[in-house]
């Protein structure tokens, strides 16, 4: 508990109870997940007040959210160095609908034209992941 707070408190986060409850079950999570996935593991937790958590998260950079097409926002811890998330990209399933942080790779710098100031960068990646590439 103490390490959750003594994190969240470093990224100008108030330690509540609920949130340390959702950043400890969810700093657990090595792949993507979303909203539906952390109110499964925590199903004593109201909805609402999981779903602040996430966007606080999101926005004070510990979180960084995917969009594949699903549909659903799914989430990823983040581990970059920047508010960019250049980190890595992502790579979806289109069989089984998972996604997965492709952490070992770097997304390709790309050069924006003069006046172009990026927000944000996402980099999705669709195919057929190692068990449903077995399968066809």
């Amino acid at each position: 508990m103490k390490n959750a707070e003594n994190y969240l408190i470093a990224h100008d986060i108030k330690p509540t109870a609920v949130r340390i409850v959702v950043w400890n079950e969810i700093a657990k999570n090595n792949t993507p997940f979303s909203l539906k996935d952390v109110e499964q593991s925590l199903p004593y937790m109201d909805r609402s007040s999981i779903f602040r958590s996430l966007k606080l998260f999101t926005e004070k950079h510990l979180l960084h959210e995917i969009d594949d097409g699903s549909g659903f926002v799914k989430y990823c811890v983040c581990h970059c160095d920047s508010s960019l998330h250049l980190g890595h990209p992502h790579f979806t399933c289109v069989e089984c609908g998972k996604t997965f942080c492709l952490s070992e790779t770097t997304i390709p710098l790309v050069t924006l034209p003069q006046d172009y100031k990026p927000a944000e960068v996402e980099y999705i990646i669709k195919g057929y992941c190692p068990a449903c590439a077995r399968k066809k």
